[in-house]
C-alpha cells in the first residue's frame, strides 16, 4: 500500500506505521460515507407540519410559542428532548452529559441555527439545575403544560426519553425534518442506540482511545 503521507511519530515501529496506514485508509472511507449521509439528510424532503404552536414555559415565569424560539434571521431549529421527569431533582446522567456539550458549543451553534433544550420537568426545577451546573449559554424550556415530548418521541408510555428534531421555518410554517429514528431502529449486538452519538464529543473521544468506550462505563453527574 502507497503511505498517504510521509509523517512519522518518535520511535514509532514499522508494524505500527504499516497498520496506522491502513486505518487511515480506513479513516477516509468512513469520513466519505459520513458526507454521503449528510448529503442524503439534506436532500429529505419536507417532513410533517408542526402538529401545534406548542406554549412552553421559559425563565421568570414567561410562556413563548414554539414560534418563537427562531430567530428572525434563522429558520433551522434544532430541539433536543432531555429526561428530565417532573418527579426528578436532575437530569439523566447521560443527558447532562450532552447538554454540556451543547451548553459548550451554543455560542457557535447560534451563529447558523436556533437551539433549545427540552425538559418535561417545571421550569423552576429545570433552571434551578442549569443555574447549578452552569448552563449559561443553551436556551432551556420547559414542556411540563404541553404534549411537545410525546407528539416527537422524548417522552413514550409516560417515560422521558432522549430524541433530537430539526424544524425548518419556511414562510408562515414550520416543518419536522429530521429525528434520531435510530432509536426505534434494531440494535446492532453489544451496542447501544448510539440516537445522539452524532451531537455528543463524549463517545468521538473515547472512540480514539485504546481501551474506547468500555462494556459497561457510562458518565455520572459530578
Amino acid at each position: 500500500m502507497k503511505p498517504l503521507h510521509d509523517k512519522h511519530f518518535p520511535n514509532e515501529s514499522s508494524e505500527y506505521r504499516n497498520t496506522r496506514n491502513k486505518l487511515l485508509e480506513a479513516e477516509i472511507a468512513l469520513r466519505r460515507q459520513t458526507e454521503e449521509v449528510a448529503k442524503l439528510r439534506r436532500r429529505l424532503p419536507l417532513g410533517g407540519r408542526l402538529k401545534e404552536d406548542y406554549i412552553f414555559s421559559e425563565s421568570d415565569g414567561k410562556k413563548i410559542k414554539f414560534s418563537d424560539l427562531f430567530q428572525h434571521d434563522k429558520d433551522i431549529l434544532v430541539v433536543y428532548s432531555m429526561m428530565f421527569d417532573p418527579s426528578w431533582n436532575q437530569p439523566c446522567p447521560m443527558c447532562n452529559s450532552i447538554v454540556d456539550a451543547l451548553n459548550g458549543n451554543a455560542r457557535q451553534l447560534t451563529q447558523r441555527i436556533n437551539l433549545a433544550v427540552v425538559g418535561k420537568a417545571p421550569i423552576e426545577k429545570l433552571l434551578a439545575y442549569a443555574n447549578d451546573t452552569g448552563w449559561k449559554h443553551v436556551r432551556i424550556v420547559s414542556s411540563s403544560d404541553n404534549t411537545y415530548n410525546q407528539d416527537y418521541f422524548g417522552e413514550r408510555e409516560g417515560k422521558q426519553v432522549p430524541m433530537i428534531n430539526v424544524f425548518l421555518r419556511k414562510g408562515n410554517e414550520i416543518y419536522h425534518t429530521w429525528g434520531s429514528e435510530m432509536t426505534f431502529a434494531p440494535r446492532d449486538p453489544g451496542q447501544d442506540e448510539r440516537l445522539a452519538d452524532i451531537i455528543w464529543p463524549l463517545w468521538n473521544v473515547l472512540d480514539l482511545t485504546p481501551e474506547g468506550r468500555g462494556k459497561d462505563w457510562y458518565p455520572k453527574i459530578v
